[in-house]
C-alpha cells in the first residue's frame, strides 16, 4: 500500500474523505480538525504517535457499514480503535488513514441469567458487562488491568486476559459470538450462542486478530456465576527463585487457583506507598494466588497451597480475612501501572510469556539485562500462566533512555523464545513486537498468516502494516538486531 505523504496531497484526500463519510453519516460522526483529532494519536503506547487525517465516530451497523465501504471505495486504510487503552500502539493511526473508534456503540442489548450471557456492543466496558450482571449474581471473568476502561471490542481484538484468566481463560474461553463487519461490508456473524458452531472455527481466529480482518459491532459473552467464597494468600520470599519455583510447584501439585500473581520487590516498593496493600517491601518476590469456590472449597484449597509455599521457602504468608482485605491486596497488583509513575517519569510495559518452569531463569535474565542498559526494571506478572509484564523504567527527557528502554525490551521478548515461550500474552503485537515476530516466526508461518489476512481483506486496508512483519522488515531487522545495538523501529514517526 502507497502512503500518502505529501502536505498538499494529504489535505486534499482529507477534503475527499470528509466530503465522503459525511455524505453518509452525520456531521458531528465525522472529525478532522487538529484539536478533534489529537485525543486519537496514540493508545496506551504513546510513545508512538501519529496525527489521524481523519476519525469516523459510527453510531451504529449501519453506519459502520458505510464507513467500511466509503474507505474500500476510497482505497483508505482505516484503524479501528476501542478505548485506546492497548499497550502496543495497535491502534496508532495512519497518516493518510481514518480511525474508526467504536466508542459510541456501548449498549448492553442484553443479559440473560438463564443461558448465562451478555449480548453488547464493542465499546461497552469490561467492567460495565459485570456491573449489569452483578444483581443476578453472574460476572465476566477475563479482567485486564484496565478493566474500569477497556472496552469489549478492544478485549476482543486483543484476547486480553486479567488476573483470574489462569482459572477462567482468556478473552478467546469467554466468547461465543461475534458480529463484525468487513472491508466490503458485509456484515458476518462468527461463532454462536449455542454450544457449537457449524463449518470452520473462525471466531478463534478472529478473536486477536488485533482489527486487521474485521470491526466488531456486537458481542455474545459468557457469565460465570460469582464465588460463594474467595481467599487471597500473600506469600513473600527473600529470593525471586523461590519464587518462581513456588508457582511452579503450585501447578505441579494440581492446583489451579483463581489467579496467581508475582511481584518483585521494585514492583512492591514503587505499589506499597501508593496503594498500602500491606505488602512486605523487605521481600525480593511476593505471591497473590487466589482461591474461589465454595467455603469449604476454599478452606480445603487455602490449605494446600500453603503447605507447598512453605515447602518452597516462603518467609512470611497472609490469608484475607475478610472480602475487604482481599480487595486490598489484589488492589496493589491492579495499580502497579499507575504506580510506576511514583518512581520513575517513564516506563515501558512488556508483554511475554514462557513455560512456568522458566520464571526464575528469565527473571535473572532481566536483572541481568538492568546491569547491562542501565535501567531499573519493575516485574509484575500473571505467574501462573507465565505472562510476564517488566516494567522498564526510563525517562524519554535524557537523550538515549528510550531508546535503551526499546533494546532492552527486545532482548526481554528474546530471551522469552529462547526458553520456548512467546512475544506476547495478552497485549497483542501491533507494531512495539512486530520486529520481534521474525524471532518467533519463521518466513512460512509469517506467509500463512498474510494468507489469512488477505482471505478477509484483499486490499489490506484494515490496521496495514500492523502485528505481521514483512519479508523485507524481517531482511532489515536481521541486519539491525537488538544486539547490535541498531534502533527498533526507524521507520516509525515520532513526535
Amino acid at each position: 500500500m502507497n502512503t500518502v505523504t505529501d502536505p498538499q496531497l494529504l489535505i486534499a484526500r482529507q477534503r475527499a474523505v470528509v466530503a465522503a463519510l459525511r455524505a453518509r453519516l452525520p456531521a458531528h460522526c465525522v472529525l478532522f480538525n487538529e484539536e478533534d483529532t489529537r485525543p486519537y494519536e496514540c493508545d496506551g503506547l504513546p510513545a508512538y504517535r501519529q496525527l489521524p487525517m481523519v476519525v469516523a465516530l459510527p453510531e451504529d451497523e449501519a453506519q459502520v457499514v458505510a464507513i467500511l465501504k466509503t474507505c474500500r471505495d476510497l482505497q483508505v486504510p482505516i484503524v479501528p480503535r476501542g478505548a485506546g487503552t492497548g499497550l502496543s500502539g495497535g491502534a496508532l493511526p495512519i497518516v493518510d488513514g481514518v480511525v474508526l473508534s467504536t466508542a459510541k456503540l456501548n449498549k448492553i442489548v442484553r443479559i440473560d441469567a438463564y443461558s448465562r450471557t451478555a449480548v453488547v456492543q464493542p465499546g461497552v466496558r469490561n467492567l460495565a458487562i459485570s456491573d449489569a450482571a452483578g444483581p443476578l449474581g453472574l460476572y465476566y471473568a477475563p479482567d485486564p488491568s484496565s478493566q474500569i476502561a477497556c472496552s469489549i471490542g478492544g478485549n476482543v481484538a486483543e484476547n486480553s486476559g486479567g488476573v483470574h484468566c489462569l482459572k477462567y481463560g482468556l478473552t478467546v474461553h469467554n466468547v461465543l459470538r461475534v458480529r463484525m463487519v468487513t472491508i466490503d461490508g458485509d456484515v458476518v456473524e462468527l461463532g454462536s450462542e449455542a454450544l457449537d458452531a457449524p463449518g470452520l472455527d473462525l471466531l478463534a481466529v478472529f478473536i486477536g486478530s488485533e482489527g486487521m480482518l474485521g470491526v466488531v459491532t456486537e458481542v455474545t459473552v459468557k457469565l460465570v456465576p460469582k464465588p460463594q467464597c474467595a481467599r487471597v494468600i500473600m506469600a513473600s520470599f527473600d529470593d525471586v527463585v523461590k519464587g518462581g519455583n513456588a508457582v511452579a510447584n503450585i501447578i505441579a501439585a494440581g492446583i489451579i487457583p483463581a489467579g496467581l500473581e508475582m511481584m518483585d520487590k521494585t514492583s512492591v516498593r514503587m505499589v506499597e506507598p501508593f496503594v498500602k496493600a500491606g505488602y512486605d517491601i523487605d521481600a525480593a518476590a511476593i505471591l497473590l494466588c487466589e482461591s474461589d469456590g465454595t467455603t469449604e472449597e476454599v478452606e480445603e484449597e487455602i490449605g494446600r497451597m500453603i503447605a507447598v509455599l512453605n515447602h518452597a521457602g516462603a518467609t512470611a504468608i497472609a490469608v484475607s480475612q475478610s472480602e475487604a482485605e482481599r480487595l486490598k491486596f489484589w488492589s496493589g497488583r491492579k495499580n502497579a501501572f499507575p504506580a510506576a509513575g511514583r518512581i520513575s517519569p517513564d516506563y515501558y510495559c512488556m508483554d511475554g510469556t514462557i513455560p512456568r518452569k522458566h520464571l526464575a531463569k528469565v527473571l535473572l535474565g532481566i536483572a541481568d539485562m538492568e546491569t547491562r542498559y542501565g535501567l531499573r526494571c519493575a516485574n509484575v506478572f500473571h505467574a501462573g500462566d507465565g505472562n510476564l509484564h517488566p516494567l522498564i523504567l526510563f525517562d524519554a527527557n535524557q537523550e538515549g533512555e528510550f531508546h535503551r528502554a526499546e533494546l532492552f525490551g527486545a532482548e526481554i521478548l528474546e530471551l522469552c523464545v529462547e526458553v520456548g515461550g512467546t512475544i506476547t500474552g495478552e497485549h497483542g503485537v501491533g507494531i512495539e513486537k512486530i520486529n520481534s515476530m521474525c524471532i518467533q516466526f519463521s518466513p512460512e508461518e509469517r506467509e500463512a498468516f498474510f494468507g489469512v489476512k488477505r482471505a478477509f481483506d484483499t486490499a489490506f486496508l484494515l490496521n496495514p502494516d500492523k502485528a505481521i512483519p514483512t519479508l523485507v522488515r524481517c531482511a532489515e531487522y536481521g541486519k539491525m538486531h537488538v544486539k547490535r545495538g541498531q534502533l527498533k523501529f526507524a521507520d516509525l514517526p515520532r513526535f
